[in-house]
């Protein structure tokens, strides 16, 4: 009996530490993972985790997977499977340049027409092209105005400063269907050597009609959250005020923000272009619609989709997100069609998840990226559309769009000095209150898993260590 007792001992034991993700509880949350949620103060309760080898027929991990949560920016995910699913990797945006009157000696008799396509990235380095290229045709002098035409997107009021009242930080620009430079001012900051000394600023693209009053000033604080004293702020006439102070051990940053609207931003870029290129103007540029008589002068594509979801996911681009769904309404409505194309891109999206078989109950999207209180997805949903990701022609675009876990993107900082380090490709998502993760991860023993972790909590911001424990447990082979 001893003997036998004995056997079943070893048997048990032997059972356990065969025991690998594949084979774990699907209830029960790691140690590690416990542990640091239990540090951080954060009930089970408050989480929802999802994971499953991609060749597996089951979840290794399912806790609180049905709930509907925040994802925060891991919305970015649903959009960008939408958005490959419906327009294809190769998709493109075109802008157009038009005129409605005769070239003569160099003058434009007439107005140009720049006419939106909707594009998300089309930066001011392009643009200056398209412009330079209007000049090597033979344009001098446009006689009339510059008509900037963004009707190729009809869209709800957007309010930037609706969501948390910092309108001017660029991720809370809403789209546009002449979107130019992300709406984004480039702001290069150079301290000075000793503090109280003057920051020199750098500024672009150029914006006619702009004013900055740079008032930030150098500190002797040690390098920490480097931006969290400047300020900007917008006065009447166009004038953009900066302030604070930036640390001297810093060295030089970047800042950014979106001081116009999208329409005034595109027609003071426009117009600081137009006369960087040598280009005169007998009018002015504003914004209209193209005439029936106009004729078309050129184009000029964006990059191809799958390039601009990478540049929309390795560094959460909100605006690039909020074009995709608004592109998604466009494409999807008939041209009878009244609906703004926000509601109807979100519409779109959710159709073309349930298409694919991936539950959207409790799915709610309202502007694709995740900047939002309203938005929620269960894990378990997303653990299937990352699944339904690995089936489909464009997954290497999708995947390689990802940040890489302690390597680029927003996950640079993650898994620090982790073996697992460089082996999970994943969507991160901070809000107040939310913190969450999804992706893919290589174990050690070369199997790929689907990991989708979300924290909705006051304490969210602290559950980091327990996402990154839970990387660690699956690259681990769940020891």
């Amino acid at each position: 009996m001893l003997m036998k007792n004995l056997s079943l001992c070893v048997i048990f034991v032997t059972s356990l530490l065969l025991v690998g993700p594949g084979h774990a509880d699907g209830n029960a949350l790691p140690p590690g993972v416990r542990l640091a949620l239990d540090s951080a103060q954060i009930p089970v309760e408050a989480i929802a985790v999802w994971a499953r080898p991609v060749d597996r027929p089951a979840p290794t991990l399912a806790i609180n997977a049905g709930a509907a949560m925040n994802p925060a920016s891991v919305m970015k995910l649903v959009t960008a499977f939408a958005a490959l699913e419906r327009l294809g990797p190769a998709h493109t945006w075109t802008t157009r340049i038009a005129g409605d009157g005769p070239l003569r000696a160099g003058v434009l008799e007439g107005n140009l027409y720049l006419v939106g396509g909707a594009d998300p990235v089309l930066g001011y380095d392009r643009l200056w092209k398209m412009l330079r290229r209007l000049r090597a045709l033979g344009v001098e002098r446009i006689a009339g105005d510059i008509v900037l035409d963004a009707s190729a997107l009809r869209l709800p009021p957007h309010d930037p400063d609706a969501f948390d009242g910092r309108g001017l930080r660029p991720y809370n620009s809403g789209p546009h269907g002449l979107l130019l430079h992300y709406n984004t001012l480039l702001l290069g900051l150079h301290p000075g050597k000793v503090a109280n000394a003057p920051v020199t600023l750098a500024a672009e693209p150029p914006l006619a009609g702009l004013v900055i009053d740079n008032r930030i000033l150098t500190s002797d604080a040690p390098c920490g959250t480097w931006y969290r004293d400047l300020q900007a702020t917008l006065e009447p006439g166009r004038r953009l005020v900066l302030s604070g102070s930036l640390p001297a051990a810093c060295g030089p940053r970047t800042w950014s923000a979106a001081p116009l609207p999208p329409a005034e931003f595109g027609s003071a870029l426009v117009a600081a272009l137009w006369s960087e290129v040598g280009g005169r103007l007998g009018g002015t540029v504003r914004e209209g619609r193209l005439a029936a008589s106009a004729e078309e002068l050129f184009g000029d594509d964006s990059d191809p989709l799958a390039d601009v979801v990478r540049d929309m996911n390795k560094w959460s681009s909100n605006v690039i997100a909020r074009q995709l769904l608004a592109t998604l309404g466009r494409v999807s409505l008939r041209e009878d069609a009244t609906e703004d194309m926000v509601a109807a891109g979100a519409r779109a999206a959710a159709a073309t998840l349930a298409a694919a078989g991936i539950d959207t109950d409790g799915l709610v999207i309202e502007n694709g990226s995740g900047l939002s209180r309203n938005e929620r997805i269960r894990a378990d949903s997303l653990g299937a559309l990352l699944l339904a990701v690995w089936q489909r022609p464009w997954m290497p675009e999708f995947i390689a769009a990802l940040p890489v876990a302690g390597l680029d993107g927003t996950a640079r900082r993650r898994l620090g000095d982790s073996p697992a380090r460089g082996q999970a490709h994943i969507k991160t998502g901070t809000l107040n209150g939310v913190r969450a993760m999804a992706g893919y991860l290589l174990d050690r023993k070369g199997q790929r898993h689907v990991v989708v972790m979300m924290v909705n909590h006051p304490d969210a911001a602290a559950s980091a260590a327990a996402q990154d424990a839970l990387l660690e447990w699956l690259w681990s082979g769940g020891e």
